[in-house]
């Protein structure tokens, strides 16, 4: 007995296997991978560039220029290990410096650092 080959069945398991195999869907961010609001007010007269000193690196966010507020971002994948983080405050033209203690960050929070004139007396909060 002779087998007849469906070339319609055949074409219908090709294109459903296109289906399977083609780009997968974007995976969601899980919940830990939440950008976190950092809002800087600069009372320096300078302009301040700031880092993130995470995971042994530093990465440079931007510049907060002097006597004024900025908002500015700290994207998910510059979170440390368990969402430790330092903030680093470069004010240009200076050889001052300003760094924060090990801040622990949780999703839905935000930062808000406060640069004074006297860099040593700055300080900074999680809420």
């Amino acid at each position: 007995m002779e087998r007849k080959r469906h070339p319609s069945l055949l074409m219908l398991i090709l294109f459903t296997g296109g289906c399977f195999f083609g780009k997968s869907p974007e995976q969601p961010r899980g919940e830990g991978s939440v950008d976190v609001p950092l809002h800087v007010v600069n009372n320096h007269w300078l302009d301040v560039a700031v880092y993130v000193i995470h995971d042994g690196q530093r990465t440079r966010l931007g510049i907060a220029s002097g006597t004024s507020e900025t908002q500015m971002v700290v994207p998910h994948r510059l979170m440390g290990m368990g969402g430790h983080i330092q903030l680093y405050g470069d004010p240009i033209g200076s050889t001052e410096r300003a760094v924060t203690e090990v801040l622990t960050v949780q999703p839905g929070q935000f930062i808000e650092w406060l640069l004074e004139w006297g860099l040593e007396r700055s300080s900074v909060g999680v809420y």
